[in-house]
């Protein structure tokens, strides 16, 4: 008999818990749930406060702006998850963090469990990622007003590389940055629009010539849109023949367009 599926617990610690449930309740995340291939435990933070009003946070040590969500709520959170069945590695939702990415979440997608803490406010208590967190980590360079829609972000890209949550079995093989680049261009019916035509080699049925064609788009749409990804990417002797060509073409367009409007 085949082995039951693997199930992924991930626990969310947070001061907003309806930010995160209600991604939990829709496409490809409730549907890994329904098949129990994902188990999300959202923990009120507040729930672990000792005070009439819940408070979680306090006005930082040395003055400054904003508040500092306390490290005694979250240490209780944190317990009370270990007590419940464990909370795998830690991780911190900040600015701060490194940054995230498909390599990340191929890792974590290998994991029985791990942990999110949603920042807010000012930030948390630097003794929280100091003690309890094996890792900070942030989604880009700019700031949002809390932690959640990172916690979101991370766990969607997890998710769907769990076997047997995506409908079709190569769908995350194909996937931006799967292999370093990124995505070629999609197309489907009607095969014209507007006289706006989808390219031949899509309706060809050559399945070597379709392969080279996203194998090239890959490259070129890398190429324009993310060039820093190509000194990390597997490039094979072909795809170097293509880049030169693409960038001769570019060169070739420039002195063009320089000579027109001269």
């Amino acid at each position: 008999m085949p082995k039951n599926p693997r199930t992924l617990t991930v626990n969310i610690l947070t001061l907003f818990p309806e930010l995160v449930e209600i991604a939990f309740t829709q496409s490809i995340l409730k549907r890994a749930r329904m098949k129990g291939l994902f188990e999300p435990r959202v923990i009120n933070i507040r729930d672990f406060s000792r005070d009439k009003h819940r408070t979680a946070d306090d006005k930082p040590y040395g003055g400054g702006c904003g508040m500092v969500i306390k490290i005694e709520p979250i240490a209780r959170a944190l317990a009370a998850a270990r007590r419940r069945g464990g909370t795998g590695k830690i991780f911190l939702l900040t600015p701060t963090g490194r940054k995230f990415d498909q390599a990340m979440a191929r890792k974590l997608s290998q994991e029985s469990q791990f942990t999110l803490i949603c920042g807010r406010y000012e930030g948390i208590d630097q003794r929280v990622e100091d003690n309890f967190c094996d890792e900070a980590i942030s989604i880009g360079d700019y700031v949002l007003t809390g932690g959640e829609p990172v916690a979101v972000v991370i766990i969607d890209a997890v998710v769907r590389l769990l076997p047997n949550v995506l409908g079709a079995k190569d769908s995350a093989v194909w996937d931006s940055f799967s292999d370093g680049l990124l995505d070629y261009p999609h197309y489907t019916r009607p095969p014209s629009y507007r006289n706006w035509r989808v390219p031949e080699v899509l309706l060809s049925g050559d399945h070597k010539k379709l392969t080279g064609w996203r194998r090239e788009k890959q490259l070129e749409t890398t190429l324009w849109n993310r060039p820093d990804l190509l000194q990390n990417a597997s490039l094979s002797v072909s795809d170097l023949k293509v880049l030169d060509g693409l960038q001769k073409k570019a060169k070739k367009k420039q002195k063009t367009s320089r000579r027109i409007k001269s």
